[in-house]
Protein backbone atom coordinates (compact mmCIF):
# COMPACT_ATOMS: atom_id res chain seq x y z
CA UNK A 1 0.00 0.00 0.00
CA UNK A 2 1.23 3.32 -1.42
CA UNK A 3 1.73 6.36 1.48
CA UNK A 4 0.35 9.52 0.80
CA UNK A 5 1.92 11.08 3.94
CA UNK A 6 -1.22 13.06 4.61
CA UNK A 7 -0.51 13.26 8.14
CA UNK A 8 2.03 16.48 7.21
CA UNK A 9 0.59 19.82 7.30
CA UNK A 10 1.77 23.23 6.55
CA UNK A 11 -0.30 25.40 8.31
CA UNK A 12 1.58 28.60 7.57
CA UNK A 13 5.65 30.02 7.00
CA UNK A 14 7.18 27.26 9.21
CA UNK A 15 5.02 25.86 11.16
CA UNK A 16 4.11 22.35 10.16
CA UNK A 17 1.40 20.04 11.90
CA UNK A 18 2.20 16.17 12.35
CA UNK A 19 -0.67 14.13 13.10
CA UNK A 20 -0.35 10.30 13.83
CA UNK A 21 -0.67 8.14 16.95
CA UNK A 22 1.01 11.52 18.45
CA UNK A 23 0.34 15.14 17.58
CA UNK A 24 3.47 17.06 16.62
CA UNK A 25 3.73 20.59 16.05
CA UNK A 26 7.28 22.66 14.61
CA UNK A 27 7.57 25.90 15.41
CA UNK A 28 3.69 27.00 16.18
CA UNK A 29 3.19 30.34 14.10
CA UNK A 30 0.18 32.25 13.89
CA UNK A 31 -2.70 29.19 14.74
CA UNK A 32 -5.89 29.75 14.31
CA UNK A 33 -8.08 28.95 17.57
CA UNK A 34 -7.85 27.12 20.70
CA UNK A 35 -6.82 23.96 19.63
CA UNK A 36 -5.05 22.46 23.09
CA UNK A 37 -3.76 19.06 21.23
CA UNK A 38 -0.22 18.89 20.90
CA UNK A 39 1.46 15.99 22.48
CA UNK A 40 4.91 17.47 21.51
CA UNK A 41 6.14 20.96 20.09
CA UNK A 42 8.93 21.16 18.91
CA UNK A 43 10.76 25.00 18.68
CA UNK A 44 13.93 24.93 16.28
CA UNK A 45 15.45 28.20 17.51
CA UNK A 46 14.06 31.55 18.83
CA UNK A 47 13.10 34.09 16.55
CA UNK A 48 9.64 35.31 16.89
CA UNK A 49 8.37 33.67 14.01
CA UNK A 50 9.61 30.45 15.02
CA UNK A 51 9.23 30.85 18.85
CA UNK A 52 5.90 32.08 19.91
CA UNK A 53 4.66 31.54 23.19
CA UNK A 54 1.32 33.11 22.45
CA UNK A 55 0.73 30.54 19.73
CA UNK A 56 2.62 27.64 22.21
CA UNK A 57 -0.13 28.29 24.67
CA UNK A 58 -2.80 27.40 21.95
CA UNK A 59 -2.46 24.11 21.45
CA UNK A 60 -0.77 23.12 24.83
CA UNK A 61 -2.70 20.62 26.73
CA UNK A 62 -2.02 18.72 30.21
CA UNK A 63 0.56 16.73 29.35
CA UNK A 64 2.51 18.28 26.02
CA UNK A 65 6.20 18.51 25.90
CA UNK A 66 7.96 21.61 24.52
CA UNK A 67 11.37 20.84 23.33
CA UNK A 68 13.81 23.25 22.95
CA UNK A 69 17.81 23.68 21.72
CA UNK A 70 19.88 23.88 24.28
CA UNK A 71 20.48 27.28 23.34
CA UNK A 72 17.06 28.66 24.44
CA UNK A 73 17.56 27.12 27.82
CA UNK A 74 15.27 29.06 30.12
CA UNK A 75 13.16 30.41 27.39
CA UNK A 76 10.00 27.99 28.46
CA UNK A 77 9.70 29.97 31.03
CA UNK A 78 8.11 32.88 28.76
CA UNK A 79 4.91 29.82 28.08
CA UNK A 80 2.21 31.22 30.45
CA UNK A 81 0.68 28.34 32.37
CA UNK A 82 4.31 26.65 32.48
CA UNK A 83 4.59 23.74 30.48
CA UNK A 84 7.03 20.59 30.34
CA UNK A 85 10.51 20.63 28.95
CA UNK A 86 13.29 19.40 27.49
CA UNK A 87 16.36 20.51 25.74
CA UNK A 88 18.84 18.87 22.95
CA UNK A 89 22.22 20.10 21.78
CA UNK A 90 23.01 20.35 18.13
CA UNK A 91 23.85 16.20 17.13
CA UNK A 92 21.86 14.96 19.90
CA UNK A 93 18.40 12.95 20.74
CA UNK A 94 15.36 13.31 22.44
CA UNK A 95 13.41 10.15 23.48
CA UNK A 96 9.92 10.41 24.16
CA UNK A 97 6.75 8.01 24.19
CA UNK A 98 6.19 6.19 20.52
CA UNK A 99 8.74 8.96 18.87
CA UNK A 100 12.24 9.56 18.53
CA UNK A 101 14.34 12.68 17.16
CA UNK A 102 17.60 14.20 16.58
CA UNK A 103 18.72 17.58 16.92
CA UNK A 104 20.47 18.32 13.33
CA UNK A 105 22.57 21.69 13.65
CA UNK A 106 20.66 24.59 11.53
CA UNK A 107 22.89 27.93 10.51
CA UNK A 108 23.92 29.75 7.62
CA UNK A 109 27.70 29.55 6.04
CA UNK A 110 28.05 32.72 4.85
CA UNK A 111 25.05 34.78 6.44
CA UNK A 112 25.00 36.53 9.51
CA UNK A 113 21.20 35.17 10.81
CA UNK A 114 21.99 32.16 11.93
CA UNK A 115 25.46 31.50 13.14
CA UNK A 116 26.51 28.31 14.01
CA UNK A 117 27.88 28.94 17.44
CA UNK A 118 24.27 30.19 18.25
CA UNK A 119 23.27 26.17 18.39
CA UNK A 120 20.07 26.49 16.50
CA UNK A 121 18.71 23.08 15.29
CA UNK A 122 16.37 21.40 12.81
CA UNK A 123 14.92 17.87 13.48
CA UNK A 124 14.62 14.27 12.24
CA UNK A 125 11.75 13.13 14.09
CA UNK A 126 10.89 9.20 13.47
CA UNK A 127 7.24 8.75 14.46
CA UNK A 128 4.87 5.85 13.06
CA UNK A 129 7.93 3.85 11.48
CA UNK A 130 8.51 7.53 9.12
CA UNK A 131 10.94 9.38 9.20
CA UNK A 132 10.42 13.53 8.94
CA UNK A 133 13.10 16.37 8.42
CA UNK A 134 12.60 19.72 9.36
CA UNK A 135 15.06 21.86 8.54
CA UNK A 136 13.99 24.75 10.54
CA UNK A 137 16.46 28.09 9.00
CA UNK A 138 19.59 26.65 7.56
CA UNK A 139 21.33 26.66 4.56
CA UNK A 140 22.67 23.32 2.67
CA UNK A 141 25.09 22.17 5.46
CA UNK A 142 27.21 19.11 5.68
CA UNK A 143 25.21 17.85 7.91
CA UNK A 144 21.78 18.27 6.21
CA UNK A 145 23.44 16.52 3.43
CA UNK A 146 24.04 13.46 5.49
CA UNK A 147 20.51 12.97 6.38
CA UNK A 148 18.35 10.02 5.51
CA UNK A 149 14.19 10.77 5.67
CA UNK A 150 10.96 9.95 4.09
CA UNK A 151 9.59 13.48 4.38
CA UNK A 152 11.76 16.55 4.27
CA UNK A 153 10.63 20.15 4.91
CA UNK A 154 12.97 22.19 3.61
CA UNK A 155 12.92 25.97 3.34
CA UNK A 156 13.18 27.74 0.00
CA UNK A 157 12.64 31.66 0.49
CA UNK A 158 16.42 32.70 0.74
CA UNK A 159 17.86 35.62 2.64
CA UNK A 160 17.85 33.95 5.70
CA UNK A 161 17.74 30.37 4.48
CA UNK A 162 18.78 28.82 1.48
CA UNK A 163 16.76 29.98 -1.71
CA UNK A 164 14.85 27.65 -3.40
CA UNK A 165 17.40 26.58 -5.94
CA UNK A 166 20.43 25.41 -3.25
CA UNK A 167 16.83 23.96 -1.22
CA UNK A 168 16.58 21.98 -4.98
CA UNK A 169 20.13 20.58 -4.76
CA UNK A 170 20.32 19.59 -0.88
CA UNK A 171 16.62 17.32 -1.82
CA UNK A 172 18.33 16.07 -5.35
CA UNK A 173 21.01 14.97 -2.79
CA UNK A 174 18.94 13.43 -0.06
CA UNK A 175 16.08 12.29 -2.04
CA UNK A 176 13.26 11.87 0.38
CA UNK A 177 10.02 10.26 -1.00
CA UNK A 178 8.31 13.65 -0.22
CA UNK A 179 9.63 17.51 -0.07
CA UNK A 180 7.56 20.37 0.81
CA UNK A 181 8.67 24.05 0.82
CA UNK A 182 8.43 26.21 4.26
CA UNK A 183 9.71 29.23 5.15
CA UNK A 184 9.00 31.80 1.90
CA UNK A 185 6.10 34.37 0.52
CA UNK A 186 5.90 36.27 4.20
CA UNK A 187 8.50 36.38 6.12
CA UNK A 188 11.12 36.12 3.04
CA UNK A 189 11.30 34.91 -0.32
CA UNK A 190 8.06 35.25 -3.17
CA UNK A 191 5.09 33.08 -3.41
CA UNK A 192 6.34 31.84 -6.52
CA UNK A 193 9.69 29.77 -4.92
CA UNK A 194 7.65 26.90 -4.01
CA UNK A 195 6.92 25.73 -7.20
CA UNK A 196 10.37 26.84 -8.68
CA UNK A 197 11.79 24.78 -6.07
CA UNK A 198 9.46 22.20 -7.26
CA UNK A 199 10.41 22.36 -11.14
CA UNK A 200 14.31 21.73 -10.26
CA UNK A 201 13.61 18.89 -7.93
CA UNK A 202 14.73 15.40 -9.03
CA UNK A 203 11.49 13.47 -10.33
CA UNK A 204 12.01 11.12 -8.32
CA UNK A 205 10.58 13.17 -5.16
CA UNK A 206 7.05 14.20 -5.03
CA UNK A 207 6.74 17.50 -4.12
CA UNK A 208 4.08 18.98 -2.57
CA UNK A 209 3.64 22.80 -2.76
CA UNK A 210 1.32 23.74 0.10
CA UNK A 211 1.31 27.68 -0.28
Amino acid sequence: MTRNYDEVKLLTHSSIKITGKKTVYFDPFEIEGELHDADVIFVTHDHFDHFSPDDIVKITKKDTCLILPECMRGFEEKVEGGIKCKFVRPGGMVELRDMMAKAIPAYNKMKPFHPKNKGYVGYVLILDDTTYYVAGDTDMTAESKEVKCDVALLPVGGKFTMDYKEAAKLVNTILPKVAIPTHYGTVAGDMEDGMKFAELADPKVEIRVMM
